[in-house]
């Protein structure tokens, strides 16, 4: 399971005052910890702060790529943050992220081409959010095919089939499933994120249904999660599931994290 790890996000009450206030000790402390959490990846997301958003992102980058090692996932709706944020990248990042709608696509195209960045690539077109799985199916297999046909590659592609509240469609988990089953049929080397709290949004026990989702997820071919890595049940789910799936030779992740003292149970 690739993590890329989720909390240096200005949406979230302690993370905006943290970057509006140039907190380095604050931001650097969450992202050390979510490296040595597991962290395959560090979103970092300053969209809140529309009117500085391009200087936090740059001061942000610079100050997370300072204490971790693993890349950085620059995450913005704002192209002009995102160029801010890949240019200061020292390591090959990853972009968050790309639809299939023609404005977002031609601008954002161009930082995948010329920062040779991989894409978290969302299966929205203008017709607005996904109601089903066909309908993920059908805005993915283009978007894929159109990413593909433009210079990028398969194994750079983390298509999000876009998880939303079970709360307000108790269908949602099932067009998820369905809609992984049949982009991975398809396209065997691309990569299947999401966004995983989204799924429980808006309900009670709300961990319970993340962990009970990302293994039922992980079953059908997702291998990767914007996610909290902080969350050491849902952690140790992953590294269980990959065992579970074949995905851990000799079951030496397991092992090793278990020596390691990560696995809770």
């Amino acid at each position: 399971m690739i993590v890329i790890g989720e909390l240096i996000n200005t949406s979230r009450e302690e993370v905006e005052p943290a970057v509006k206030n140039r907190n380095v000790d604050f931001i650097q402390e969450l992202a050390k910890k979510q490296e040595e959490a597991g962290a395959d990846y560090i979103d970092v997301n300053c969209g809140t702060l529309i009117k500085e958003e391009v200087e936090a992102m740059e001061w942000l980058v610079k100050t997370v790529q300072e204490v971790v090692d693993v890349p950085l996932c620059i995450d913005s709706p704002d192209p002009k943050a995102l160029k801010k944020g890949l240019e200061t990248c020292e390591k090959r990042p990853m972009i968050n992220s790309i639809t299939a709608e023609k404005e977002r696509y031609e601008e954002i195209l161009p930082l995948i081409q010329e920062y040779d960045a991989e894409i978290v690539a969302l299966a929205m077109d203008e017709s607005g959010m996904p109601e089903d799985d066909q309908d993920r199916i059908n805005v993915a297999t283009k978007l894929i095919d159109d990413l593909v046909a433009d210079g990028v590659e398969l194994e750079d592609i983390y298509l999000d089939p876009i998880i939303q509240p079970i709360g307000t469609d108790e269908e949602m988990g099932e067009y998820i499933l369905a809609a992984i089953d049949e982009i991975i049929t398809k396209y065997e080397d691309v990569h299947i994120t999401c966004g995983l709290s989204n799924i429980s949004h808006g309900l009670p026990k709300r961990q319970l249904l993340n962990q009970a989702f990302v293994v039922l997820a992980m079953s059908r071919g997702m291998d990767s999660a914007i996610m909290d890595p902080l969350d050491e049940k849902i952690m140790s789910l992953t590294i269980a599931s990959d065992t579970l799936l074949g995905e851990d030779q000799y079951c030496a992740n397991y092992i090793k994290a278990a020596k390691g003292d990560k696995l809770v149970i």
